[in-house]
């Protein structure tokens, strides 16, 4: 189940409570930094000017390759951006990190928006373990309140998700789907209750809950107050199996963006978490650098004050 994935990335080994880390053991890497939605809830609109490049495949390809030369052994090929926005770049990622590489797991977070079957079929094929949908408005007029574009995104999504299952089934491919949907109050909660049990339940293995994360909140707060949403602190994990804020288990798992730089937070859309440029160093020294390792430190002692996560935890 990928809620038992989850809870052993949220939770921080012994080896890994060191400034100084082993591989990580997951990393995710952006694809693509675009996306067609503009979602309230989201950290990408963070950014001052959205990126228009893809990740260089001779790049994704070096830095792979360090990483399942050191002990990773999952790849997540998304980060910030949608990665259906570069479908031919996404399919020949996965095929390279399953077929050459031979990661164990290689999974998927998308919106579903440009999740269409053949390209859903190409990822599938190419060898990818896991597929999951982020499935949060219950209609179409709250999707475009939230996401900020055209209702017609809403029924594109769930036509996708439906047809990804369809796709899975008469190719008998062997990914998982899966739905997360941030947790509600009142009748909003119920209206996505009837939605996911209506039309994305019958096409997923599970769906599970998640909070509203802090971090992707910084630039949003008027919206979050307007639209009902209560933050917490820092990146606890799924609803159901919440980790303390501090130390947070993303300072101890890899995300990279779609330019090559390494982050210590996977809500860094505008690269304030920024620790090392890939394009200069090698995945192993960027990943123990002076600065990263100096941000674990800072997080393995709760005292984060200081540092760039310091208004993620503001809303402990």
């Amino acid at each position: 189940m990928i809620t038992d994935r989850i809870d052993a990335e949220t939770l921080i080994p012994a080896a890994f409570r060191n400034p100084f880390c082993p591989a990580p053991r997951s990393i995710k890497i952006e694809v693509s930094p675009r996306c067609p939605l503009r979602c309230s809830f989201c950290s990408l609109k963070t950014r001052e000017t959205q990126p228009r490049e893809d990740m260089d495949f001779d790049l994704f390809r070096r830095i792979t390759t360090e990483a399942r030369e050191a002990g990773t052994t999952q790849i997540g090929v998304f980060y910030i951006g949608e990665s259906f926005s570069a479908p031919h770049l996404l399919r020949d990622c996965i095929h390279w990190c399953k077929k050459t590489l031979e990661f164990p797991y290689v999974f998927l977070t998308s919106n579903a928006a440009l999740a269409t079957p053949g390209h859903v079929e190409d990822c599938m094929r190419a060898g990818l373990d896991s597929l999951k949908w982020s499935v949060n408005a219950a209609d179409e007029d709250q999707y475009c309140e939230l996401m900020c574009v055209s209702k017609k995104y809403f029924h594109r999504a769930l036509a996708n998700i439906k047809a990804a299952h369809e796709v899975r089934e008469r190719g008998k491919y062997k990914c998982g789907l899966y739905a997360s949907s941030i947790r509600y109050d009142g009748e909003q909660q119920e209206k996505m209750e009837a939605l996911l049990e209506k039309r994305v339940r019958p096409f997923v293995d599970q769906t599970y809950w998640l909070p509203l994360f802090g971090e992707m909140t910084r630039t949003t707060n008027e919206r979050n107050a307007e639209l009902g949403f209560v933050p917490t602190a820092g990146n606890q994990g799924r609803l159901g199996n919440l980790r303390d804020p501090l130390p947070c288990w993303t300072v101890f798992s890899g995300h990279i963006t779609a330019d090559g730089l390494l982050s210590a937070c996977c809500f860094d859309a505008d690269g304030k978490f920024t620790m090392a440029d890939l394009k200069e160093v090698s995945l192993m020294e960027g990943w123990n650098s002076v600065k990263f390792q100096e941000l674990r430190a800072a997080h393995l002692a709760k005292d984060v004050s200081g540092t760039a996560c310091e208004g993620c935890l503001a809303y402990a």
